[in-house]
């Protein structure tokens, strides 16, 4: 039987290199449970400024090709309901929980019908806006990772990503920036399951509300995933946000 005797240095960093392994392994799980609190507050703050709450609504219109789409969008609670205007208003209402998001339509009489999931990729009014998009819906995905930092138009943001909890609708996976001087939304990159880009959001401009800084223009790129090319292109336009009385908003 051979014996092997190793230098007294050489286990002395074997030991210190065990030591630090174990450390690592055990301080990595608060710490990423600290990120990922980070990434969820991050994103809540993204949510109640894109989607005003109280009695503001946001009123604007998508363009396409030299065709006016117009939409509002407006937050209740934690509720959120949408419509646009396409010869007549279709209007939609998102219940939000804490780990799904449900969409319903409106009747005229205000009365819900749960919205088709195999719609949510469709697109809204001839546009590259999808129901799952102008809805925001990926802002409501669980589970958020902050996996980095980048800079979108000059300004730093941390980069967040958020996976499909339902596999409903287009997107597997979502990459969100946010501003980290306003906390606003700057872009989202949506991929499929294969990891391959479908849709990129393009923040153009924001604006403030009361504290808040929200949405104002952005344009929405459909990609190609084979190719990686646009194939298509609409811009979103919020206006100014105004108090609405709930008799103005046509039944929302």
């Amino acid at each position: 039987m051979t014996c092997l005797f190793m230098p007294m240095k050489l286990v002395r960093v074997i030991c210190v290199i065990s030591a630090l392994a174990g450390w690592l392994t055990l301080t990595s799980q608060p710490l990423r449970a600290e990120a990922d609190a980070f990434a969820d507050q991050l994103l809540d703050g993204v949510r109640l400024s894109t989607v005003l709450q109280g009695d503001k609504d946001m009123q604007g219109r998508l363009s396409k090709k030299g065709k006016n789409t117009r939409v509002s969008l407006f937050m209740r609670g934690k509720d959120i309901q949408f419509q646009y205007e396409d010869k007549v208003w279709h209007k939609f209402h998102m219940r939000l929980r804490d780990d799904k998001a449900e969409l319903f339509t409106l009747d005229e009489a205000g009365k819900t019908k749960r919205f088709d999931d195999k719609r949510l990729a469709e697109p809204v009014a001839g546009t590259d806006l999808t129901y799952e998009d102008l809805s925001f819906r990926f802002l409501y995905w669980p589970n958020a990772k902050v996996i980095g930092r980048d800079k979108i138009k000059g300004q730093w943001c941390h980069k967040l990503s958020v996976q499909n909890p339902d596999r409903k609708g287009a997107y597997a996976l979502c990459h969100i920036w946010i501003d980290e001087k306003h906390n606003a939304m700057m872009q989202v990159v949506g991929f499929d399951s294969k990891g391959r880009p479908l849709k990129r959001f393009k923040v153009d401009s924001i604006m403030k509300v009361g504290k808040a800084y929200t949405l104002k223009e952005m344009h929405v790129e459909t990609v190609d995933p084979a190719t990686n090319r646009v194939t298509g292109m609409t811009k979103l336009r919020f206006n100014e946000a105004k108090e609405v009385k709930p008799a103005g908003r046509g039944g929302l």
